[in-house]
């Protein structure tokens, strides 16, 4: 099972580190054809918009984790948005129907991905063609943000800077379904964060993959284990970075930016800090059934869990089981968690595929921590408040970090008795 994050709504999306996610509002360029304005769909394209549709629509009815969906009347929702998804002449107008209705259940897991973006994911973590961009989905499908630009990319080379906005590509709003592919350029039009229109030509070249988690033992004293997404392998590969630790070495989880993952991950790296079945959740599915979550995942060889202190970052794009995780710990009084609020997407959710290559995402169950907090549309308070701004990205300042080792190390000295230096 995944704990997917919607791939509308602060998904992400990585361009560039792999695929691509709250952005700032800037209009599409004025040159663009409007999306909505098509030929009339084949009839085999009628035909496959049918079987996607309904596939959609019968998954949510039978399969939706709230047996209400969330108080809509689905066969009105039928009768309204089948008609248009029947004419859609493309994939690109096909999905914006089908997520616009998917839109009606409030909830930010619910979300159809079309074969180009389920592609694009699957490859994220691969050796690809890339323009080098990671992008924050605002709040419409066509508002997107530059939240990070990969070192070394033709994304840099030519300029592009995190926090602009992305307008269009080749003519066209920037989607998911949108694919560049090695040696071919591509057309930019960006605004700047000063507003102003940024006209860039880059083309995409294939790059070695990003890896998923990395080490960082580059602070005396702090190992920064970094976690881009909790994909497969994740708790055997923290347990061996923990392994053999000494026990004056602090550990930060940074999992800013984490869009989560599967949820047997997220048990594997609980299980690596809190004693073996713990209870750290419950989740309820549609039968109702309540399911008791304990620390029983995969840590590697260790079988008792790290005694180091720990700390977590988080930010507005920590999502799903970037987010289950630092709750667990928090609630636990096993970390600090270090950063800013997260963005309250914690149902849990599975993969559906749909006929033409498409991936459907649907909560399947509710989710409340050991403590009874319903985290959906809540998110994490962290217990220390440490934004990281646009400039000091920028910059390569990291405020965030530092503010959670200056936390570590305090702890330490309260521990040891050892009373703080002052100027």
């Amino acid at each position: 099972m995944r704990l997917s994050v919607s791939a509308r709504l602060f998904s992400l999306l990585l361009l560039g580190l792999p695929l691509s996610i709250p952005a700032m509002a800037q209009p599409v360029d004025s040159s663009v054809v409007d999306p909505t304005v098509a030929a009339a769909p084949s009839r085999d394209r009628v035909r496959l918009n049918q079987r996607v549709f309904d596939r959609v629509w019968s998954e949510v009815r039978r399969g939706y984790y709230d047996p209400t969906l969330q108080g809509v009347d689905w066969n009105a929702a039928r009768a309204t948005f089948r008609p248009e998804a029947l004419a859609a002449s493309d994939e690109r107008g096909l999905y914006r129907v089908i997520n616009a209705m998917l839109d009606l259940l409030d909830d930010g897991h619910a979300a159809a991905s079309p074969p180009a973006a389920v592609r694009r994911q699957e490859a994220q973590f691969a050796r690809r063609a890339v323009m080098g961009l990671t992008l924050m989905r605002g709040e419409t499908p066509d508002d997107w943000t530059v939240e990070r630009v990969r070192p070394g990319s033709p994304a840099e080379a030519a300029g592009v800077q995190m926090g602009w906005a992305l307008n269009s590509v080749d003519g066209k709003p920037w989607g998911p379904d949108v694919e560049t592919y090695d040696g071919v350029p591509v057309q930019l039009v960006l605004t700047d964060d000063g507003g102003q229109r940024r006209e860039i030509a880059l083309t995409p070249r294939v790059m070695e993959a990003i890896e998923p988690f990395t080490a960082d033992k580059s602070r005396p004293g702090v190992l920064v284990l970094r976690v881009e997404q909790f994909d497969k392998g994740l708790g055997a590969w923290m347990g061996s970075e923990l392994e053999g630790l000494p026990p004056d070495v602090d550990v930060v989880l940074d999992l800013r930016g984490n869009p989560g993952g599967r949820l047997m991950e997220a048990e594997s790296v609980l299980t690596c800090f809190l004693p073996r079945d713990q209870v750290w959740a419950t989740r309820t599915g549609r039968s109702g059934r309540p399911v008791v979550l304990r620390a029983a995942g995969d840590c590697g060889d260790r079988r008792d869990p790290l005694a180091n202190d720990v700390a977590v970052l988080v930010d507005q794009g920590s999502r799903s089981a970037a987010e289950l995780t630092p709750a667990a710990l928090q609630e636990a009084r096993r970390g600090i968690v270090v950063g800013e609020k997260t963005g309250g997407s914690v149902l849990i959710a599975q993969e559906t595929n749909l006929p033409d290559g498409g991936r459907l995402t649907l909560s399947r169950a509710d989710f409340v921590t050991s403590g009874g907090i319903r985290l959906e549309k809540r998110g994490v308070t962290p217990d220390i408040a440490a934004p990281r701004t646009v400039a000091q990205r920028r910059a390569g300042d990291d405020p965030t970090l530092e503010t959670a080792i200056a936390a570590l190390q305090a702890e330490d000295r309260a521990r040891a008795g050892t009373p703080a230096s002052g100027l």
